[in-house]
């Protein structure tokens, strides 16, 4: 049997390429050099996004356990959910998602390409559903699909389990080595949007150090300080790794009213990423994980020369949702 971080199905793109961003660098008082986006929006699986690293392993998992519907779920502008579907197409698997909320009259961004995807979507009834809730209902929907005699293969929202980890413990390597090249030297500093907590465990895990990733809660779940250190120690142990060492970093002020609410200081780092570099960020994940990078320049905890990476991890297509038409302009 092939040990677990090569048991995978290429879905993604890779290696996604690390880009210099010395005009945001500039803007934000770095030098030179230090700062680099590294472009997980590009793997290509429907549209693009980190998820695409994390299905490589759920989905072998799916396959070598025989299932024939893959069943997950997450809010109404997930990356997660759109890219499970379209990864489901391209292996010839149905797929069942949960949506946090009920169907809007009009379906836009994530939520209008799931659809031309052709999941079967189980639309919230009663409102709005927290993190638990849909987790549950992933669980039901599971059984669902079981009682009518198809085989399910259930992932938690963001898939982030220790099998959907590895994809960030083998991206932590691919960065190294790019690292190497770009800084002559290894990344001090990872910033990551913080939804499930997934890619950040799989990160620490890989890079071998909490202190190396800063995480930026987009406020998706409320226990992100157990569970990533929990879900880090867990994926380093199914690698054959030893756990990551240092101190968990999380920035828990850029959630603002909660997930998806659009602040004004994501709204401004939106607009610094994109009128500086070109770089199309989104309101619900990597605006804030942005803003949560200017905040840690601002603050000095990241330094004028601190080797830096902003983990780009995709949702372009939440910019195009109703909630947000005319949240990007300039007033």
């Amino acid at each position: 049997m092939l040990p677990p971080l090569d048991r995978r199905l290429p879905l993604a793109i890779l290696p996604t390429p690390l880009e210099a961003a010395d005009r945001l660098g500039a803007a934000l008082g770095m030098e030179p050099g230090a700062l680099w986006v590294k472009r997980d929006d590009v793997t290509g699986l429907g549209g693009g996004g980190n998820k695409a690293r994390k299905l490589e392993y759920l989905c072998a998992d799916a396959v070598d356990q025989g299932a024939g519907v893959l069943v997950t779920g997450g809010g109404p502008q997930s990356n997660h959910v759109r890219m499970t579907a379209a990864a489901a197409n391209r292996l010839g698997l149905a797929c069942t998602v949960v949506i946090a909320a009920p169907r809007p009259p009009v379906l836009t961004g994530n939520l209008l390409l799931l659809e031309l995807l052709g999941a079967e979507i189980v639309w919230g009834q009663e409102g709005p559903m927290d993190y638990e809730a849909v987790e549950a209902a992933i669980v039901g929907a599971a059984e669902r699909v079981a009682d009518e005699g198809r085989r399910p293969y259930p992932m938690p929202i963001g898939g982030a389990s220790r099998v959907g980890a590895l994809g960030y413990v083998r991206a932590a390597a691919e960065l190294r080595e790019q690292a190497g090249a770009a800084f002559g030297g290894p990344v001090e500093m990872v910033v990551v949007a913080d939804g499930s907590g997934g890619t950040h465990a799989g990160l620490a895990a890989g890079l071998g150090d909490f202190g190396a990733v800063l995480g930026v809660d987009v406020g998706a779940r409320t226990d992100l300080d157990t569970s990533v250190p929990a879900k880090a120690a867990e994926v380093a142990a199914h690698a054959g790794l030893d756990g990551p060492t240092g101190e968990l970093r999380v920035d828990r002020a850029r959630v603002g009213r909660g997930y998806g609410d659009a602040t004004a200081e994501c709204r401004e780092a939106v607009l610094l990423a994109a009128r500086t570099e070109g770089l199309i960020l989104d309101p619900v994940y990597t605006g804030k994980a942005m803003a949560g990078l200017v905040a840690a320049r601002h603050d000095g905890v990241i330094g004028p020369a601190t080797r830096t990476v902003f983990l780009h991890t995709g949702g372009t297509p939440a910019l195009f949702a109703a909630e947000y038409a005319s949240w990007a302009g300039d007033g």
